[in-house]
């Protein structure tokens, strides 16, 4: 049978290149760190079948034997309108690869803002403690309260069943009520397949009706036209006086114009964010002044098992791609992820 050229442009280990080696004699795989279409390696590119990339993607005259890319994230909109992405070739990402590591994420800043460790920080700075402590650092506890989530993906189902198990109610906003089951990549005993732990499913439009029952708001959505903006100053106008906001999604689905003004007006308690419209964020946002704001560098879905994650993805999809199975986590056009 023909040779299969894998190209992996990101940095696997000798160890993990084996493995995949191992799945059939017909791989053929070629390890070539890159950081721009530049290192490419320019000799091989016209027989590659098979590309591994971070986010760098060759043009289609230059990869005529192209069947399929396999990206380094979950995120893709970055390189959505890339002619690789809109034309026959299959796209994958990498979604549910991390979402134990993003729920981790999602819990500390819902422990954090709960129990007012922003405030702690800040009392700690200035070496003394308030007098009325006992009431100042009184905690929203998860136990008990409601947590909405916008976007019922593989990180928002493993967000579901983490706050479920500590005794919280889940709502959640999803896309497709008709098709609640989850067909992507999923590490076992993780997230929630067949949407069991949710105590009520909303459709897009109602996501000002959800927030107004909602302790925490998790917004996990991808970027596309029809979620850019969609957390706007109508959603935050509707939430309860003490809700908190956790950002995980991307950058744009939060209006931060809204976002700002609703946390300067009192009507969003605190909020967690980890992206941003701009990257890094700007010196001069209100944000960093706020002290009910925990802000980090896009890391959240950032582990020191990263690689060997991206990699189990990676054989199962490989698996499936040499048996002619469909693959996971295809990128489809008409939805924007």
């Amino acid at each position: 049978m023909d040779e299969i050229l894998v190209l992996i442009t990101v940095d696997f280990r000798e160890e993990m290149l084996e493995q995949i080696r191992a799945l059939s004699p017909r791989l053929k795989v070629v390890l070539h760190p890159a950081d721009s279409l530049e290192e490419f390696p320019q000799d091989i590119l016209p027989e590659v079948e098979i590309l591994y990339t971070n986010l760098e993607l060759p043009d289609p005259e230059d990869v005529p034997k192209l069947k399929w890319v396999q990206l380094d994230y979950t995120g893709i909109d970055h390189v959505a309108g890339h002619a690789i992405v809109n034309s026959d070739v299959r796209v994958t990402t990498l979604s549910g690869a991390t979402a134990s590591v993003l729920t981790e994420y999602v819990l500390m800043s819902i422990f954090g803002l709960g129990h007012k460790l922003p405030m702690l920080l800040a009392d700690k700075a200035s070496k003394t403690w308030a007098d009325d402590a006992w009431i100042k650092f009184i905690p929203l506890e998860l136990r008990g309260s409601t947590v909405g989530i916008v976007g019922y993906g593989s990180i928002g189902r493993e967000v579901a069943r983490a706050c479920k198990a500590l005794g919280a109610s889940v709502l959640a906003v999803k896309r497709n009520l008709k098709d609640l089951k989850d067909d992507g990549f999923r590490i076992e005993g993780t997230g929630d397949p067949e949407a069991d732990l949710v105590d009520r499913m909303y459709p897009p439009q109602a996501i000002g009706s959800m927030s107004e029952l909602c302790d925490f708001l998790v917004i996990t959505l991808p970027l596309t036209q029809e979620t850019r903006g969609l957390i706007d100053e109508k959603v935050f106008s509707r939430m309860k006086e003490h809700c908190y906001l956790i950002d995980v999604s991307r950058g744009g689905v939060v209006d931060h114009g809204a976002l700002v003004e609703a946390l300067n007006e009192g009507r969003l308690t605190g909020a967690a964010l980890d992206i941003f419209p701009v990257e890094p964020l700007p010196s001069s946002s209100p944000l960093w002044e706020m002290e009910n704001v925990i802000l980090s560098p896009h890391i959240a879905g950032s582990t020191v098992r990263y690689r060997e994650l991206t990699l189990d993805l990676f054989v199962e999809n490989m698996q499936r791609y040499l048996s002619e199975q469909p693959l996971l986590n295809l990128f489809n056009v008409d939805r924007g992820y």
